[in-house]
């Protein structure tokens, strides 16, 4: 693989390692300095994948695309302070130290604009685990092909573009998650076209280890066992990044997620599905209140649509406040240029956890919605479970996506975008609740292959 999967992440040192109560800080630079990289020679960093979908879709490589200086780093790094992750969009480092009074001697140095605290306490690293054990389903398999996932993917009318020939092939996909307990050790993904791991949270550790929701998440995109579950993008190739800590709730999150979707975009993949949506925090003070909803005020609002400006189709959940307090829809899933993901039941109505929409600035979310209500997954053990949450509902109908784009190559990721919600039971009478509604996916197949085929 390419360079920068040796250098995006030597600011990450071993954190876990520290002993007491730490403090995390986001320092935000003035600029990023001269890291050495030249917008004439990007591949110097980025990937052949990630450069080539920039000039099909006649996006420029610009400074934004290159990392933080290492002088700027060694520069925070000289008041003792541990440097954590970095975004190079927007020029911030999270840094870590058990003194909460460097905040002083940061906001001293002349390359920092301003630091904000946005994590404390001690992380909880997940126990590496060395069996072998083989977890293989003992579903019984059904007549059907899709198995127990069938009602899921024919809701979408996904089957049809599936037999057309449209199952993934050559597109690449990152799964951003929690964890993908077990999933380099079930049956169901023996055939997962696998283009690496990561971890933000922990470098160097398992993505394999510690939680099990990204697990159930990739067996609706990625599962491919017939008669028992296949997903609705099994031939797709996959990067899976886990940007979530489990042990608390606190702004890094968002640095975590924003790491994770730029190493992405470095990557070179096409599609990002992500299950994971934030608002409130363990610290009251930190957490957002319902006029942020606007897609500009949350990082990780911004920095979804950034990776949507490099042309990547970004798919992220709706949340699951539709019974809270909240109600509506969480981060980033109020940003532009992406497409959100609401629920709802095999009767098509919409699940009572389902966040809703609009944004604060009124714009249409959720865009659309899939089955979330009683979802077919696969679980760490390798069977088959049902499972409730807009979580399950985004690759289930990200998948399909996925496998409209394959079919579709001429189109960009805001006009497949376009005609997911144009092919929606909703679109004339798009609401907060549904969004457009249920996208027909072959139905916007055949559509658009006409047009495309037409003016050819």
């Amino acid at each position: 693989m390419s360079r920068f999967l040796s250098i995006i992440f030597l600011c990450c040192l071993p954190a876990w390692l520290w002993a007491g109560e730490n403090y995390r800080f986001r320092v935000y630079l003035k600029d990023k300095g001269d890291g050495g990289y030249r917008v004439e020679e990007p591949e110097a960093y980025l990937s052949k994948q990630a450069i080539e979908r920039r000039t099909k879709n006649n996006i420029a490589v610009t400074t934004a695309d290159f990392p933080i200086s290492r002088s700027y780093i060694n520069m925070l790094s000289e008041t003792g302070v541990k440097p954590v992750v970095e975004s190079k969009w927007f020029s911030t480092v999270v840094v870590e130290s058990a003194d909460s009074t460097v905040v002083g001697q940061l906001q001293q140095l002349s390359i920092v604009d301003s630091v904000k605290w946005i994590w404390k306490g001690n992380l909880k690293v997940p126990a590496e685990e060395t069996g072998e054990e083989r977890f293989v389903s003992t579903d019984k398999p059904q007549d059907r092909e899709y198995g127990y996932a069938e009602k899921q993917i024919r809701m979408l009318n996904g089957i049809k573009l599936h037999e057309a020939g449209f199952q993934g092939e050559g597109m690449r996909v990152a799964v951003i998650d929690a964890g993908f307990m077990n999933a380099d050790r079930i049956s169901a993904f023996d055939s997962l076209r696998l283009l690496g791991t990561y971890n933000i949270v922990f470098p160097g550790k398992s993505v394999f280890v510690g939680d099990d929701h990204g697990t159930k998440v990739l067996s609706c995109l990625a599962a491919d066992i017939p008669g028992v579950m296949v997903g609705t993008a099994p031939k797709a190739s996959y990067l899976l990044l886990k940007s979530e800590d489990s042990d608390s709730e606190y702004p890094i999150e968002e640095d975590y997620w924003t790491a994770a979707v730029e190493y992405a975009d470095s990557a070179g993949v096409d599609v990002i599905s992500s299950s994971l949506g934030y608002f409130s925090f363990d610290a009251d003070e930190l957490s957002y209140d319902q006029s942020a909803l606007d897609g500009k005020t949350a990082m990780i609002s911004r920095a979804a649509s950034l990776a949507a400006d490099r042309g990547i189709l970004v798919f992220c959940s709706a949340g699951n406040e539709g019974n809270g307090d909240w109600e509506k829809i969480t981060f980033p899933s109020d940003a532009a240029g992406i497409f959100t993901v609401g629920a709802i039941d095999e009767d098509k109505k919409k699940s009572s956890f389902s966040s809703v929409g609009f944004t604060a600035d009124s714009r249409v979310k959720p865009d659309a919605v899939a089955l979330g209500t009683g979802s077919c997954v696969i679980g760490p053990n390798g069977n088959i479970r049902y499972a409730n949450g807009t979580s399950f509902a985004t690759p289930i109908l990200a998948g399909m996506g996925v496998c409209l784009w394959q079919s579709l190559p001429w189109l960009n990721n805001r006009e497949v975008i376009r005609l997911m919600n144009r092919s929606s039971n909703r679109y004339k009478h798009p609401n907060k609740e549904f969004g457009y509604g249920i996208p027909d996916f072959y139905k916007a197949y055949k559509k658009e292959r006409k047009n495309g085929l037409r003016s050819k």
